[in-house]
């Protein structure tokens, strides 16, 4: 009984938050955005972080030397100015003398150099290392295999950072606009290795906003930083955002007016409501540099078999899939890098959609290989985080691998930290993950899979040719010749299918009227410093 009126109690209180959850009214004249995201932020911290979900709280608390404005243009951030030798591989970075940390002590270079190193330290774990790679022995660091003194990151004074790359990196000031090379703030971090683990004092920062409360599993609240260098020029006083896990009920919520925008990464439009703001004329549409794609478990018994692999992503009807059940515009994905990428805009011809002959040869080659005579014998599991969207799109090929190939597969939901657990350790066959662009290059989709023990590989799988061809493509200075070694590469993984493509991204959202410069720019960042709300 007890445990009855708890639940009950519990989903009253989670009903009335949707409506006006805590600190809901407020002065009057302050400029507030209602927004959502569908889960619990995995992590706050900067150099651990490795989803979406945490990077809105992220992107908008800490701000990088370089930011980015909302086309997606590199533009200053803690770093004034820079200045990069003539073999593009020394960057030096003078910082602002007026950036603060939220607690009012001054930024400085050493907390670059601090955080830098933090993320490479072995004993961090960081999954996203390997995006600090092209800093000079960076690599031997996270590996084990160097020492920190060693790694090309260097704070000169105060307000000077040196940086030395391995090789010529044409997208690292898109770099340091991520989110792994945030700056924390040293004696915080030092003192308490909790520090990420709430909002409050211990939680110090220096972006545009501060997290001024996180109810865990029911919404956080960001308010403008007064420490904040360009606070002149944030419009925003306070951004609201209610945890919502169901996609409907955050739908509902937007039509019912009590939020202003629905997109990734604040909620989704759910699958039931596109046509319907279609209809409206109120859904924008944009495709940007992302993927939707499989994962697959090659140290799995069955699904280490390559031609099992091959059989599965070539039995996907992909055309069908974007057409009837995510019909946002979805663009078939026969390939890893999207056609938002400069040169990858064409089909590279790897494989053909729905080739169900050619998936049924591969099905014979890996039956005959594991010793299996019938196809039934085959299960197949596939896992993805808790979704109504994932959901039914692992229903639609569920019924396909059934139908084409006679395999059997289950479908396993899991809430989004307990997911991300599962796919690090492997413990999955099939997996689901959006990938978007870090930065707008291909590497940025391959790199991961460099090693098995790259960070966000998650599959088991590498290749000697693959890593050869990656690592070459950050020597290469022409473009042309460049994008040709990463074609080669993208094509290597094809042939093996460590990872199914389904299909390319659309970013699509609505948004009230009285919201201003809400765009995501073409990697699918919102910066709300940008953003702006007038009166209704």
């Amino acid at each position: 009984m007890r445990k009855t009126l708890k639940m009950l109690f519990a989903l009253m209180l989670a009903l009335s938050n949707l409506v006006s959850w805590p600190g809901a009214v407020h002065a009057e004249g302050a400029k507030e955005l209602n927004l959502s995201i569908n889960t619990e932020p995995p992590t706050i911290d900067p150099g651990l972080a490795t989803d979406s979900t945490s990077g809105a709280v992220i992107k908008n608390v800490f701000e990088g030397l370089t930011g980015l404005d909302p086309d997606g243009k590199v533009i200053e951030g803690v770093a004034e100015s820079w200045e990069v030798s003539e073999d593009g591989k020394v960057y030096t970075f003078k910082l602002r003398s007026d950036a603060k940390w939220s607690n009012g002590d001054p930024v400085k270079a050493s907390d670059f150099e601090f955080a830098w190193k933090r993320v490479l330290n072995p004993e961090t774990m960081s999954q996203y290392a390997s995006i600090l790679y092209p800093i000079e022995g960076a690599e031997a660091y996270n590996h084990g295999e160097g020492e920190a003194d060693a790694v090309g990151v260097k704070a000169l004074d105060d307000s000077t950072l040196e940086v030395k790359l391995v090789n010529a990196t044409p997208y690292f000031l898109e770099l340091t606009a991520f989110y792994t090379y945030k700056p924390v703030h040293q004696a915080t971090v030092e003192a308490n290795k909790d520090w990420a683990a709430d909002a409050g004092e211990d939680y110090v920062t220096n972006g545009a906003f501060l997290l001024s409360e996180w109810a865990h599993n029911s919404h956080y609240t960001l308010e403008k930083n007064p420490e904040y260098w360009d606070a002149d020029n944030v419009a925003l006083d306070r951004v609201n955002v209610q945890i919502i896990e169901s996609e409907t009920t955050a739908n509902n919520e937007y039509e019912a007016g009590n939020l202003d925008y629905l997109g990734a990464p604040y909620g989704i439009v759910a699958l039931d409501y596109i046509d319907r703001y279609k209809e409206s004329g109120d859904l924008d549409s944009n495709p940007y540099a992302a993927i939707y794609w499989y994962k697959v478990n090659v140290t799995d018994e069955v699904t280490g078999n390559k031609n099992i692999r091959l059989a599965l992503a070539n039995a996907i009807d992909r055309k069908g899939l974007v057409e009837n059940i995510t019909k946002g515009g979805q663009e078939p994905a026969l390939g890893l890098v999207p056609p938002a990428v400069e040169g990858f805009g064409e089909d590279r011809g790897y494989m053909k959609d729905a080739d169900f002959e050619k998936a049924k040869e591969y099905l014979a080659k890996g039956m005959e290989e594991l010793g299996i005579d019938d196809p039934s014998a085959i299960t197949v599991k596939i896992s993805i985080n808790d979704s109504e969207a994932h959901s039914a799109i692992a229903q639609y090929i569920q019924e396909g691998w059934a139908r084409e190939l006679g395999i059997n597969s289950e479908i396993d939901s899991t809430e989004w930290q307990v997911y991300l657990d599962r796919l690090t350790q492997l413990d999955y066959q099939v997996g689901r993950l959006g990938w978007i662009a870090d930065f707008n290059d291909a590497v940025s989709f391959l790199d991961m899979y460099r090693t098995a023990d790259t960070g966000n590989n998650d599959t088991g799988w590498e290749n000697d040719e693959f890593k050869a061809l990656i690592d070459k493509s950050a020597t290469i200075s022409d473009s042309a010749e460049r994008l040709d070694v990463l074609k080669q590469a993208e094509a290597l993984m094809m042939e093996e299918m460590p990872v199914i493509p389904l299909y390319y991204y659309t970013n699509n959202s609505v948004c009230k009227d009285h919201v201003k410069n809400m765009h995501p720019d073409p990697l699918g960042n919102i910066n709300l410093k940008f953003v702006d709300v007038e009166a209704e």
